[in-house]
C-alpha cells in the first residue's frame, strides 16, 4: 500500500511538472507568433515606411526572416523557454517524440499548447487594423503560379533544413550552447530563397494563428504535411545524431524539473 501511494504521488508531482511544461510551450508560442508575426506586419503591411527606408524587397524578406528569427531565439532563451525546452513548433515536437525524447502524451499535450498559444498570440495582430489585414496578419499562403506539390516541398525541404541543424547543433555537445543563436541566421537565409513558393512557414501552429484571424486557410494542410515530412526525412537522415541528443530541449538543457526529460529520454 506504501508503495502504490509513493507511486501515486509520484505520478501526481509528475503531472504538476507537465502542466507547467505545456503552459510555458503555450506563452512561448503566443510570443512567437505575436512578436514574430508583428515584424512581418510592419516589413510589407500597406502604409509601413519599412518600404522605403528599406526599398529592396529581397533585403527587407532577409531582414524580416532574421528578426523573426531572434524572437525565436529570445523564447528560446527565456524563463518559459527554460521550462518548456522552446519548441514552439509541432515539426520540432514530433521529432523529439521520434528520437524517443518525449513520451506520447507529453507531445500531444506541447502540440495542443502550441495551438492554443498561436491562437492567442495571433489576437493582438488584430490591432495593427489594416496594416495587418493587407498581408494576412502574416499568413503563410502558397506562391502564385506555383503547384501544390511544389508548395509541399518548399515546406519539406525548409523544415528538413531546421530539424537536420538542430540535430548537428543538439548532437554535439560543444555546438550545443549556441542552438538559439543559428535560427535568425538559418531563417534569414531560407525564406528569401523560398519563401515565395509557400512562405517558409516550417511550423504548424505559426500558420495556424494567423490563419485563424485572417479566415486564409488557403491550402492549410500543406503546412501541416509539407513540415512533417521535413521532419521525418531529417529524423531519418540524422538519426546518428539524434541518438546523441540527451533531451528535448533547444536549450537550459540542465534544468528538469524532477528529471522529467531525462527520464523521458531513457536518463534517469
Amino acid at each position: 500500500m506504501q508503495t502504490a501511494a509513493v507511486q501515486a504521488e509520484s505520478a501526481r508531482r509528475d503531472w504538476r511538472v507537465r502542466w507547467r511544461l505545456f503552459s510555458s510551450e503555450a506563452i512561448g508560442t503566443a510570443a512567437l507568433v505575436c512578436g514574430g508575426l508583428s515584424v512581418v506586419v510592419v516589413m510589407f503591411g500597406d502604409g509601413s515606411p519599412m518600404g522605403r527606408i528599406v526599398p529592396n524587397e529581397l533585403l527587407r524578406t532577409a531582414l524580416a526572416a532574421f528578426l523573426f528569427g531572434c524572437v525565436g531565439t529570445a523564447v528560446t532563451l527565456s524563463r518559459v523557454g527554460r521550462e518548456s525546452g522552446a519548441h514552439i513548433n509541432p515539426a520540432v515536437t514530433m521529432g523529439f517524440w521520434m528520437m524517443r525524447k518525449l513520451d506520447g502524451r507529453a507531445a500531444a499535450g506541447y502540440i495542443v499548447a502550441q495551438l492554443l498559444g498561436a491562437s492567442l498570440g495571433a489576437l493582438p495582430l488584430l490591432a495593427w487594423g489594416s496594416m495587418g489585414r493587407s498581408v494576412a496578419f502574416g499568413a503563410t499562403i502558397p506562391g502564385a503560379g506555383y503547384s501544390t506539390a511544389a508548395v509541399v516541398m518548399g515546406e519539406a525541404v525548409t523544415t528538413f533544413g531546421l530539424v537536420a541543424i538542430l540535430c548537428v547543433f543538439l548532437g554535439f555537445r560543444h555546438l550545443r550552447p549556441y542552438t538559439p543563436f543559428m535560427m535568425p541566421i538559418l531563417y534569414g537565409v531560407m525564406v528569401p530563397l523560398e519563401g515565395h513558393i509557400s512562405g517558409t512557414s516550417t511550423n504548424p501552429a505559426r500558420t495556424f494563428g494567423p490563419a485563424l484571424i485572417s479566415g486564409r486557410w488557403d491550402g492549410w494542410w500543406i503546412y501541416w504535411a509539407g513540415p512533417m515530412l521535413g521532419m521525418l526525412a531529417a529524423i531519418l537522415v540524422c538519426s546518428s545524431l539524434a541518438r546523441r541528443i540527451e533531451v528535448a530541449k533547444l536549450y537550459h538543457f540542465e534544468s528538469d524539473r524532477r528529471r522529467l526529460f531525462h527520464r523521458m529520454a531513457g536518463r534517469p
